[in-house]
């Protein structure tokens, strides 16, 4: 077995929905994605209304919806911390600059304090965890079956050519077809806010 296997096989429990998967991602990944969002995060404003956990979870969840309709081609696990530092990097700056251009008024957030983060449980919160099923439930719902299909398909771990051989089309035009399926519906359910 290649050290790859563990990897690919970790991605396909992710695809079906396993949240032992997802827990475990997310424990190995969510330090590197924290750091690479706090080197960035340097004006004082911004870091007193914004944390580097809040963009995890943001880069989280987006990942996670994608991954469960199939998007992404990830063979071994730097392309996966590439992705999501690059997700992290891109959900920063679309913060900082809806930020910037509503010129909110950091002075009236106030946060929590230290005592306060000590009575927060390591891991998803239950709240958490039933949200964001419900949230997949109304993004599948929002996918033609032909759209369902094909996100199913990729969840399974079939590749593009072996989809495409099943369905009689092109492999592009299908991984194409879902991009945009998957890109719809994270506007219409505003993800990217």
């Amino acid at each position: 077995m290649s050290e790859d296997e563990p990897f690919r096989d970790l991605i396909c429990r992710v695809r079906a929905g396993d949240e032992q998967a997802a827990y475990e991602l997310v424990q190995r990944y969510e330090p590197a994605i924290r750091v690479a969002v706090r080197v960035r995060l340097s004006d004082p404003g911004l870091r007193r209304v914004l944390d580097s956990m809040d963009i995890c979870q943001s880069v989280f969840l987006n990942f996670f919806m994608r991954a469960a309709a199939g998007q992404f081609e990830l063979e071994k696990p730097e392309h996966l911390l590439r992705l999501l530092v690059t997700m992290a990097r891109n959900k920063l700056t679309n913060v900082a600059l809806k930020q910037r251009a509503a010129r909110r008024d950091q002075r009236r957030v106030q946060k929590g304090g230290a005592d306060q983060q000590e009575l927060i449980a390591p891991g998803p919160s239950v709240s958490a965890v039933v949200a964001n099923r419900e949230l997949l439930q109304e993004f599948r719902k929002r996918l033609s079956d032909g759209e369902q299909k094909l996100a199913d398909l990729r969840a399974l771990g079939r590749s593009w050519p072996e989809i495409a051989a099943d369905v009689g089309e092109d492999a592009d035009t299908l991984r194409m077809r879902l991009t945009r399926a998957i890109d719809r519906v994270v506007r219409e359910l505003r993800l990217d806010d």
